[in-house]
Parts: structure tokens; C-alpha cells; sequence
């Protein structure tokens, strides 16, 4: 391939995921002043908020999963040039994100009173997390559809409107952050209001700016559900919904395992994977590029553009990861000291980011290879990964770690670490095997 093409190619994969990178970036800052609001009011308002954290990754599995089969759906249409097929697969996601929307939304109303029991949390922090969780979950269809939404345009390489829709709604979660949890004086509640505001501001903004953009305006006979297009989201859909499931299922197991080792830990723990978030926002916006020109690639039939995006992509985001990892390790302790006063959480979550940071790179190596596989629409060998190894190795060994051997919190992040690591080796298997697949056809 000329050196040209790839410089090309190069470009538009930095041009797409930049303003991704920011919008993460951004959100997760402003996430980090979130939570540090939250933690001034003491460890057990940290442990409210947290309590529920893993549940509400669980629930948004099933908007995730439109999102990520509308991504490769219309990615591939619009590189194909079939232009009533993308508005068509539009109006179909807005129909599938609703009727999820609903349903997942009903079913955190309904289960809000019992989840932080069965989180394991303490007597004094059941109730205010019951509360936090019902109230956010109040705008859930809203939250669904701007997930869907941004996916949707994302998918017709326009990274920079949902980098502005969701910085406008986090910073509006921001100022009402400190009205209502200082100024009104209403401490979880308020937060969680504040929550629920800007996910309804967040929907609304993406389902207009998605109408705004001619490619994706479609017609009212457009969300009228087709069999052979549903067949096609629940193709990529479902594995990637079953994968979300898993994993978080995994996800809140172990963070009930976590929740039982006492507060102060819990806190440590909870915080700490808050703070690592912003340190690996770097690979999840290549993903995101990566699906969107693998999409277009396929839909135009362009094996050389496949490869090579491939390539770059795996390069560039393990070598991010591998900066944002020693960036992390250096500034751990300072880092912890945003969220909370507390010098026993601080020093204890400090701890864990230096375990962590050093196999950053094998997670920005997984996170990168799982948007190749879905930029081709392969998330069934995602899904057995995912949960043979979750359920394997990390929630196996806690478990050991945590209720048999009584181990320190160290331990359990060895546990995490080992999880991502063997992710990380079996996709890049996967990939190989593709690859040599792919190469023997030509």
C-alpha cells in the first residue's frame, strides 16, 4: 500500500478519535469533581453512590448493544453509499432504543429497594443508595437514547457533535451538583437529581442532532420494526448484550465481594477504579474510530483499508496506554487525594493504581482489538472471552482471595489485572487466527 494511503488513513483515524478522546476526557473529569463533591460529604455518601455503580453498568448493557450493532449496521451502509438503507437502520434504532429505554428504566425502579442489599452494603448505607439509584434511573430512557444517538452518529464518522452534546450535559451535571448538594443542601439526593437532569439534556440534544443531519433523517415509516433488520441488530446485538451481562454481572459480584472487606476499603477500591478510568480513555476513543473505518471499509470492500486500520490502531493504542500508565503511576497518590480527605483511603487507593499501572498497555491491547471485532460485526468469540475469563479467573480468585485465603485489597486487584491481562492474549489469538484466515483467502 502506498505510504500515502496510509498517512491518509492515519489522519482520519486521529481525526475521528481525537474528539472522542476529549469527550471522554472531559467526562471523566468532570466525573472526578462529581465524585469528589459526593466524598466531602464523608466515606459513607462515597459508599452510597458507588454502592450501585456496577448494577448500573449491568442495565446499560442492552442500550449499549443497539448502540454497538447500529455503529457496524450503518458504518457499513454508509461506506457501501446506500443512503435510504442508513436512514431506514436510523429510524430502526430509534425504536429499538426506546422500547429498551423502557424496559431497562421499569426494571431499576422496581429492583431499587433491594439492590444495595444484595450489593451487601451496610445498614446505614442501604437506604440513601436505594434512593440515588431510583432517582437517576427516573430519566433511564433518556440516558438509553443518547447512547443509541451518539452511536448513530458516530457511525458516519461525526465524533465532534457527541463530544459537544455530552460536555454541555456534563457540565450541566456539574453546576447542578453544587446547587443542589451544597447550595439546597440535599447531599446524595441532590447528586443524584443533578444525574438525572443531565441525562434527559444529553437525549435530547443527541435525538436533535441526529435529526439535524440529512443522512440520518428518516421518515415515520422508518420506526415501524422490520423482522430482517431486527435479525441483523440481534446478530450483533445480542452476543455483545450477553457479553455486557456477563461481565457486569461479574462486575457487581465482585464489587459485593469488595463491599464485605468494610467501608474504608470498599472506598479505596471504589474511588481507585474511578480514577483509572481517565487513564485508559485513550483506547476506547480509537475504538470507537477503529469500528467506524473497519465499518466503512467493509461496506466498501476495501481489504487494504481493513488491514492497515487495524494495524495503525493496535499500534498507536497500546503505545498510548503504555504512556497513560506511567502518567498514572507517577501521580497516584496526588490523584486519590481529589476524590477524598480520608488518608487511609488515599493511601490505600494509591496502592492500587501503581499495581494497575503498569498492564495499562494489555488493556488498551484488549479495548482496541474488541472495537476491530466489532467494526466487523464478530462479537459471539467476545462474549465466551469475556466470560470465561470474568468468571474463571477474576471472580474465582476474589472469591478465594476475599471469603478463604483473607487476603488484603491488594490481592483482589491482582485478580482484576490477571482478568485483563488473559482478555487481552486470547482476543489478540482470535485476531491472529483472522488474520491468517483473511490471508489465505487472498
Amino acid at each position: 500500500m502506498p505510504t500515502i494511503r496510509h498517512k491518509k488513513l492515519l489522519t482520519e483515524l486521529f481525526l475521528l478519535s481525537i474528539p472522542t478522546v476529549l469527550e471522554q476526557i472531559m467526562s471523566t473529569l468532570l466525573q472526578y469533581v462529581d465524585t469528589a463533591m459526593v466524598g466531602r460529604l464523608g466515606e459513607k455518601a462515597t459508599a452510597a453512590v458507588s454502592t450501585t455503580t456496577n448494577v448500573t453498568w449491568l442495565m446499560g448493557c442492552v442500550p449499549f448493544a443497539v448502540a454497538t450493532a447500529a455503529l457496524a449496521l450503518i458504518a457499513r451502509e454508509n461506506g457501501a453509499g446506500n443512503a435510504d438503507k442508513v436512514r431506514l437502520l436510523t429510524g430502526q434504532t430509534v425504536t429499538l432504543s426506546l422500547i429498551s429505554g423502557l424496559l431497562v428504566s421499569l426494571l431499576c425502579l422496581i429492583l431499587a429497594p433491594f439492590i444495595p442489599v444484595w450489593m451487601s452494603a451496610e445498614e446505614a448505607v442501604r437506604g440513601p443508595a436505594s434512593e440515588y439509584f431510583f432517582i437517576v434511573n427516573l430519566a433511564g430512557v433518556f440516558k438509553c437514547a443518547g447512547i443509541a444517538f451518539g452511536s448513530v452518529i458516530r457511525s458516519v464518522k461525526d465524533t465532534r457533535t457527541p463530544m459537544r452534546i455530552n460536555l454541555a450535559g456534563n457540565l450541566a451535571n456539574l453546576v447542578l451538583n453544587y446547587v443542589f448538594i451544597y447550595v439546597l443542601a440535599m447531599g446524595v439526593r441532590g447528586a443524584a437529581i443533578a444525574t438525572a437532569i443531565s441525562y434527559t439534556l444529553i437525549g435530547c440534544l443527541m435525538f436533535a442532532a441526529m435529526r439535524s443531519k440529512k443522512a440520518l433523517r428518516f421518515e415515520r415509516g422508518d420506526l415501524v420494526l422490520r423482522k430482517d433488520l431486527c435479525r441483523s441488530f440481534a446478530g450483533i446485538g445480542l452476543p455483545s448484550m450477553a457479553t455486557g451481562v456477563t461481565s457486569c454481572l461479574g462486575y457487581v459480584f465482585f464489587a459485593g465481594l469488595v463491599s464485605g472487606m468494610g467501608t474504608t476499603t470498599f472506598a479505596a477500591h471504589s474511588i481507585a477504579v474511578t480514577a483509572e478510568q481517565l487513564f485508559y480513555i485513550p483506547g476506547y476513543g480509537f475504538r470507537t474510530a477503529t469500528s467506524t473505518l473497519i465499518g466503512n471499509a467493509l461496506g466498501e470492500g476495501d481489504r487494504e483499508k481493513m488491514v492497515a486500520t487495524e494495524r495503525l490502531s493496535i499500534v498507536i493504542t497500546v503505545t498510548a496506554m503504555f504512556l497513560s500508565g506511567l502518567v498514572l503511576y507517577l501521580i497516584a497518590r496526588p490523584l486519590m487525594g481529589i476524590f477524598t480527605p480520608s488518608e487511609a483511603v488515599i493511601g490505600l487507593g494509591a496502592d492500587m493504581l501503581r499495581i494497575v499501572a503498569f498492564t495499562e498497555p494489555f488493556y488498551g491491547l484488549m479495548i482496541v482489538l474488541e472495537g476491530i471485532f466489532y467494526g466487523y460485526g464478530r462479537t459471539r468469540n467476545i462474549f465466551f472471552i469475556e466470560t470465561g475469563s470474568m468468571w474463571g479467573i477474576r471472580i474465582l480468585f476474589t472469591f478465594l482471595v476475599t471469603k478463604v485465603w483473607h487476603l488484603a485489597l491488594a490481592a483482589v486487584w491482582f485478580c482484576m489485572i490477571a482478568d485483563n491481562i488473559t482478555k487481552a492474549l486470547l482476543l489478540l489469538v482470535d485476531y491472529l487466527r483472522m488474520a491468517r484466515a483473511r490471508r489465505a483467502e487472498a
